[in-house]
């Protein structure tokens, strides 16, 4: 009897530890499911023009930034202008962060957020790295310091401007890659930014692998067809871009 009663019970902790088993991967999966949305809402705050996430602060706190470091680098570009490209690039941060800086604080003042009076001490290191350079160093590292930099922000009050529930920050995207598009094609102009150290840096940074279609072979790909509507559509719209290779920087005015 004394058997019979131990082999029960093995079996009953064999079938609970099982049950344990498949249960805990499903309770485990449905709590990182919820982790995203629940961290979202924590973040958030109501306002009269929609959630503030954490994400949204995060923005107006780097377009801030952006203008302490990059108004100074462009005053000191123009007022240096080893060339033409350089004084013109830096005339383009001067005004472009000066009109953005008053839309983010304007912002920032509606949505009660602080914004800090001082850059960070990296970009006070590059703008030191700047004061120190002369000659065509000084111009390469102009280049290359804020094309880097735009770059990096570009991509991220683009996930922003898609993410936000917020129609004052959405705006402010909006004004800000417009902005900085306009920025990274005066820099670019200066013919001096090195598009391989950016493409390896970006690498550099990656964490899965490239996936795309094959490598070219050679030989001519066949043509594809055109893309467009089927049959007579009548279309009142023009492109947002212009002709190929020319870039419509122009910035709304901001609507609040």
């Amino acid at each position: 009897m004394l058997r019979r009663v131990n082999g029960t019970a093995l079996i009953i902790a064999a079938l609970v530890a099982t049950l344990g088993a498949i249960a805990f991967p499903v309770w485990s999966y449905a709590d990182r499911s919820s982790t995203g949305p629940a961290n979202l809402a924590a973040g958030s705050v109501a306002t009269q023009w929609g959630p503030l996430s954490a994400a949204d602060r995060d923005l107006l706190v780097k377009v801030r930034l952006a203008g302490l470091w990059e108004i100074p680098a462009g005053q000191q570009a123009v007022e240096r202008a080893p060339t033409e490209a350089i004084k013109e690039a830096g005339d383009h941060l001067i005004v472009g962060h000066t009109d953005l800086d008053k839309r983010v604080r304007s912002v920032a003042a509606q949505l009660g957020v602080e914004l800090p009076n001082q850059p960070t001490d990296e970009q006070q290191g590059w703008l030191d790295e700047l004061s120190a350079a002369s000659g065509e160093t000084y111009q390469r590292k102009f280049a290359n310091l804020l094309r880097v930099s735009h770059g990096k922000v570009f991509g991220v009050i683009a996930q922003v401007r898609d993410s936000t529930r917020n129609s004052l920050i959405r705006q402010l995207a909006t004004d800000s890659n417009q902005t900085v598009l306009d920025h990274i094609t005066m820099l670019e102009a200066t013919g001096l930014v090195d598009f391989d150290g950016i493409a390896n840096g970006a690498a550099s940074t990656a964490t899965a692998s490239p996936t795309g279609p094959p490598k070219p072979s050679g030989a001519a790909p066949p043509e594809p067809a055109p893309a467009g509507p089927s049959g007579d559509v009548s279309t009142t719209s023009r492109p947002s871009p212009g002709p190929p290779g020319e870039i419509n920087t122009g910035r709304p005015e901001p609507q609040m």
